[in-house]
């Protein structure tokens, strides 16, 4: 019993809903956009039904590339810590220029935000919160470097919701604000190629 989306029966789709644990020995259900699979008494976010994929048991879920949930960890599995950790760490690099906080993300992968935070910064050196702070950051560098866009437009485009938060944040972890930055790019730039030219 694999169902496509449209065939999800009523009473599962309810259950889902109502997170109701009388359906738990029944189906599994796993969300696409995440990878991760659940009973249907999970207290997780309710996914869009488009999303949801039913599976008879745990294997069928594995089969097709879902991971087990953190949080209701359906028949007894659980996905090991290194495994959830860079699942959370592919999806903030999907998704890092929209506004994400640490309750978003443990939402999202099934667990407590104290363990989410917990774990990341265990594994990656950071918090979840630095992490995508660093990414935004990184990618700003790149629109710097490569375009003329205002540093409000780049701001926004790799998600600070506020300018000035964006420039103060830039200037204690790079130095300088992001147009001075832009500025001394260009300038180094522009020394390389007339030190090029004259050799």
């Amino acid at each position: 019993m694999n169902l496509k989306k449209t065939d999800i029966p009523n009473d599962y789709w309810k259950a889902i809903v109502e997170c109701d644990a009388a359906y738990d020995d029944h189906f599994l259900y796993g969300v696409k956009t995440t990878g991760i699979f659940c009973r249907p008494s999970c207290k997780s976010r309710v996914p869009n039904k488009e999303n949801v994929q039913i599976f008879k048991n745990a294997n069928m879920a594995l089969e097709e590339n879902f991971r087990p949930c953190k949080r209701c960890k359906p028949e007894g599995l659980n996905l090991p810590t290194d495994e959830w950790i860079e699942q959370i760490t592919e999806w903030i690099e999907q998704h890092y220029s929209e506004p994400l906080t640490l309750n978003t993300l443990a939402d999202i992968s099934h667990g407590s935000p104290y363990h989410l935070q917990r774990l990341f910064k265990r594994m990656k050196g950071l918090s979840p919160t630095e992490y995508i702070q660093q990414l935004r950051l990184e990618k700003a560098i790149r629109m710097l470097e490569s375009s003329e866009q205002p540093v409000t437009e780049i701001g926004l485009a790799v998600g600070f919701s506020s300018t000035p938060y964006f420039i103060t944040l830039f200037k204690k972890k790079k130095g300088y604000t992001p147009s001075g930055y832009r500025k001394a790019y260009h300038q180094n730039l522009k020394k390389e190629l007339e030190q090029h030219d004259e050799c």
